[in-house]
């Protein structure tokens, strides 16, 4: 322990006590003495109580187990089970009437609706690139991408044939979005617009001018039509507009969870110091591209002079969350005085915090809040207990920072069963700070596999988005959101589409996101933000919401996805071991070999998919399931994850610095830590995959 600092009954990693000494308290004038005693004083209070929360989680599993395997052979008895669940505590009573308080919500959360980006921490450009998309060029993402109906583009340059389609498609949108008094967008010249101007059909939607163009407003998002007739777009424009320039990605959470490999000081110091360069605008990047040295940095405000002639801006970038980790793991990065590690989720709370102070402060360049809110999003939460040690915790943190009370809003985000079940009590117990509700799949179906492990073999990981308890669990989650009053103080939202290449596929289906009642709802890129934001054109979420209000029964949501009795065959066993394989082997080589959390995977078709943790949990957990109940052997999922690892490889061929694993099954970590996640998946707590992830990357940094 003699590398670690000794302060205050706690062990800290020099370099980051530095880093909060010097670039974090000191530019808030905070005695670095007492932060570090208040810290430690909070970390002793807090940790026991998160010990207790995690013993609760097991207990409970414990017993849901054992209820499985004492009506093994039974069909199962919806009625036995739910009372059951109401016996252990499992199910609690819904709360009485209320409604949120949250207060001092900036707009894009609360009043505006539009896209979510998601982005690893880890990576200070990709970082940059997810804040700088509150503004996306319609002309690029139409030109670039398969969401245009039109031929690709030739090699060689501008295609002017696809450029001709892009900007029929822009006119399009501005038809719908932006109508003209008389005509169509398409019957505009230039000299049309320097002679008459453009008369729109509502006035109130022209906002005003800025250096390149107009700027207008429909469904609460901007719009900037700009105009440069000597643009080698615009010269091929008869009204001369060089581009249509869309409100994006409203909000961006920087994440520290599911897309980041982050398991000791090094990492953890990295993503402070990230979200330390966001917070205070001056995160920069350099990397070399077509022989030149490009530097990335946060963009400025726009600017723009409204109708009346008064100088005004908007907002240049994303309003930024920061997700904490949940309240399992632990990080080497600061010890008790027994040596123990402690919660890294306390860690998380208090450090993302301290850094958000300094834009309470108005500390950073440009400011990410106009509201004085820090906003944190928290995961994996298991029901309203969890919800509750939260509460408190920020609380304390508050308390830490000499902030006011309720300055820290939180994301809950609803992906773990007892929480999806206890939700409008999870919301209450953080009435007066939440500021959003998320679903996400494939989080929610692991631990779904996981909860019911015992009960008997699922049905196939592909079968499973058509079960019952899913669409209860999606409508559930906006109706009791509603029920609350979130709209108009919160958002609502939905989860990712995780095909970044599938851009037409993603402007069919995302779509279904808003009709549901979600404001908010995850891309996988700047770009997708930019497609998606015409949904919000096309729909005003707001108005669907208040047509909202039924809320699906909570016997719907448990109803178990089982298989009952199928039989399979070999080749459809085979088929499913080696999809659900392939994912996790292809996910899991750059988790421990390279240390990266988040990144496009080819799937077993070689279709690019955006992968997380949580794509993991289902894989593992669905594989674990099937080999408990003899479903497959351990000798058929060997097969598979072997003949997948080839197969991995050969998609990986083209990387310089990749580790094969077929035939190096006893000396590649990463091949025996996918092989660990699925032979060791039913005793995974909750099916979480973090524990041996965490375990084995600390070994292949170790092993250099």
């Amino acid at each position: 322990m003699s590398q670690y600092e000794s302060r205050a009954r706690l062990s800290i990693d020099p370099a980051l006590a530095e880093f909060v000494d010097t670039r974090v308290l000191a530019p808030l004038g905070n005695d670095p003495q007492g932060f570090w005693q208040g810290f430690s004083d909070l970390v002793h209070d807090f940790a026991p109580k998160n010990r207790q929360l995690l013993a609760l989680r097991d207990d409970l599993q414990r017993q849901i187990d054992e209820w499985h395997i004492a009506r093994a052979g039974q069909p199962h008895d919806a009625e036995a089970y739910k009372a059951f669940l109401t016996d252990i505590g499992y199910l609690v009573p819904e709360p009485g009437a209320f409604e949120i308080g949250t207060q001092n919500v900036d707009p894009e959360i609360a009043t505006m609706a539009g896209p979510q980006l998601v982005v690893p921490i880890l990576n200070a450009r990709f970082l940059l690139n997810a804040a700088n998309a509150r503004w996306g060029s319609l002309y690029d993402a139409l030109y670039g991408t398969d969401a245009l109906d039109a031929p690709p583009a030739r090699p060689g340059g501008y295609d002017e044939e696809r450029g001709a389609a892009v900007i029929a498609e822009a006119r399009r949108f501005l038809d719908q979005a932006i109508p003209l008094k008389s005509g169509s967008w398409a019957e505009l010249t230039l000299d049309g617009i320097v002679s008459g101007g453009i008369a729109i059909a509502d006035v109130s939607q022209y906002i005003g001018e800025t250096e390149q163009g107009r700027l207008f407003i429909n469904n609460g998002l901007h719009i900037e039509v700009q105009w440069d007739p000597d643009s080698a777009v615009g010269k091929t424009d008869k009204a001369g507009i060089s581009d249509v320039v869309i409100e994006s990605a409203l909000t961006t959470i920087a994440d520290c969870e599911d897309s980041v490999a982050a398991v000791d000081a090094e990492d953890k110091l990295l993503a402070y110091s990230n979200w330390l360069g966001v917070i205070r605008g001056d995160l920069e990047e350099s990397f070399e591209k077509g022989g030149n040295t490009l530097t990335r940095a946060l963009k400025p405000d726009k600017d723009y002079v409204d109708w009346h002639g008064n100088p005004q801006t908007l907002p240049g970038r994303s309003l930024m969350f920061v997700r904490n980790v949940g309240h399992l793991m632990t990080n080497p990065a600061i010890l008790l005085a027994d040596g123990s590690e402690i919660p890294e989720g306390i860690m998380d709370a208090v450090m993302t915090s301290a850094i958000s102070a300094q834009d309470v402060k108005g500390l950073g360049k440009y400011g990410n809040s106009r509201t004085g809110s820090i906003y944190i999003v928290k995961p994996k939460m298991h029901g309203p207990d969890e919800c509750r040690f939260t509460n408190d915790l920020f609380d304390a943190v508050e308390d830490l920072l000499e902030l006011p009370r309720h300055t820290i809003k939180v994301g809950v985000m609803d992906e773990e069963r007892r929480t999806s079940a206890n939700l409008a009590a999870c919301i209450h117990a953080v009435r007066d700070r939440v500021v959003f509700i998320n679903t996400g799949f494939l989080d929610r179906t692991g631990d779904e596999i996981h909860t019911s492990m015992r009960a008997g073999p699922m049905v196939r990981k592909g079968a499973i988005k058509n079960s019952t308890w899913l669409k209860a669990y999606e409508d559930r989650n906006v109706g009791i959101g509603l029920k609350h009053g979130l709209s108009g103080k919160a958002q609502i939202g939905k989860g990712m589409w995780a095909a970044p290449d599938r851009m037409a596929e993603m402007m069919e289906q995302k779509i279904g996101h808003l009709r549901a009642g979600a404001n908010t709802a995850w891309v996988p890129s700047p770009t997708a933000a930019t497609l998606h934001a015409l949904h919000y054109h096309q729909e005003d979420v707001f108005a669907i919401q208040k047509g909202l209000g039924d809320i699906p029964s909570l016997d719907l949501l448990l109803q178990i996805p089982l298989a009952d009795g199928t039989n399979w065959s070999e080749d459809e066993v085979r088929e499913e071991l080696d999809n659900n394989a392939q994912g996790l082997l292809g996910y899991v080589v750059r988790w421990i070999d390279a240390g990266v959390g988040c990144s496009k995977v080819p799937d077993i078709n070689d279709v690019g998919l955006m992968e997380d943790r949580a794509t993991l949990r289902i894989s593992s957990q669905h594989m674990a399931n099937w080999l408990l109940h003899g479903v497959a052997s351990e000798n058929q999922v060997m097969d598979s994850l072997k003949r997948m690892a080839a197969k991995v490889d050969e998609q990986n061929a083209g990387d310089p610095f990749y580790e094969p694993m077929a035939g190096n099954w006893d000396t590649s970590m990463a091949f025996q830590a996918a092989c660990d996640l699925v032979f060791k998946g039913v005793e995974q707590p909750s099916g979480y995959t973090e524990p041996l992830l965490h375990q084995w990357r600390r070994r292949k940094k170790a092993a250099g």
